[in-house]
């Protein structure tokens, strides 16, 4: 009888405060949605480093007056050099042919790009990719025969800082959003309980205690807070069935950013469902010992 009078409360106060539960739902489902979005890209950014930065080359670029000697010894030097892990010699040639297949549908640059106008160069793999600095240093540009030393990953850098940014961005967000959501849950359970007061008050006066007469607000909160993460959730399922997995196709197919996965997303619904529960749970609790007296 009491479970049943609880749950009974609990649909007339969800009923009763129908526009401003409606509003808490949809403020809270934001909030989720958009943290559910910041871990995501967490993730995709996670992936995108790991894939990324084995890929990463240093290029050692030679100069047109670079002699034989001077060839063979960078050669033997990063034959012999504990920070590499493979290296190729792409000569003019090579990297003229290289240069057609990545610009072949822009035929007027290739053909006013001369066949020498590429330098040869050594493309270096790395055993630490983000150990650039020491190949820089053993090979000093000016000096024999090093024209430049370019490395992928400065580029990568601010690629990742981008992403970190649009993360922390969305988080910031989320978290501004929740703030809202915890204020739009604490006024509609001041609301509640002030519509109720007659009921409560004679509950208390029969010797209900403090405990039993609010589990109603803290549960129509929880339950506020639980369809909420599902609208969060069912947001973060459209946004990879209608824009990931169309819109992205294209890159994602070619390898250049990781796909998100089902398990990505079942993963962190757990998370956004006892977040916005426990949210909503806390809030009210804490309004109902604050404001309210019951």
């Amino acid at each position: 009888m009491r479970v049943n009078f609880v749950l009974s409360e609990v649909a007339a106060g969800l009923r009763r405060n129908l526009t401003m539960t409606v509003a808490m739902i949809l403020t809270t489902g934001i909030s989720l949605g958009l943290m559910g979005t910041g871990l995501l890209i967490a993730n995709m950014i996670g992936e995108m480093r790991d894939i990324y930065y084995d890929k990463v080359q240093v290029s050692i670029y030679l100069a047109d007056e670079v002699s034989d000697q001077q060839r063979d010894a960078i050669a033997a030097q990063l034959e012999g050099s504990t920070e590499v892990r493979d290296y190729i010699y792409e000569s003019k040639a090579e990297a003229y042919e290289r240069f057609k297949q990545q610009f072949q549908e822009q035929p007027a640059l290739i053909a006013n790009t001369p066949e020498d106008a590429l330098p040869e160069s050594f493309r270096v793999e790395l055993v630490n990719p983000e150990r650039y600095e020491v190949i820089a240093e053993q090979f000093p540009v000016g000096q024999n025969g090093v024209e430049d030393v370019r490395d992928e990953g400065d580029f990568l850098d601010r690629l990742f800082s981008l992403l970190n940014g649009a993360r922390n961005a969305t988080i910031a967000v989320a978290v501004v959003q929740a703030l809202a959501a915890l204020l739009l849950i604490s006024n509609t359970i001041q609301l509640a309980a002030f519509n109720r007061r007659n009921e409560t008050n004679i509950m208390r006066l029969v010797g209900a205690s403090r405990w039993y007469t609010q589990l109603p607000f803290i549960l129509e909160a929880a339950v506020a807070g639980l369809i909420g993460a599902g609208l969060a959730i069912g947001g973060l399922v459209l946004t990879k069935v209608l824009f990931v997995d169309k819109t992205l196709a294209g890159p994602i197919k070619a390898g250049i950013i990781p796909p998100v996965d089902w398990s990505a997303i079942i993963a962190i619904s757990p998370v956004i469902a006892a977040v916005g529960i426990g949210l909503a749970s806390i809030a009210a609790a804490v309004t109902l010992r604050l404001y309210v007296r019951l």
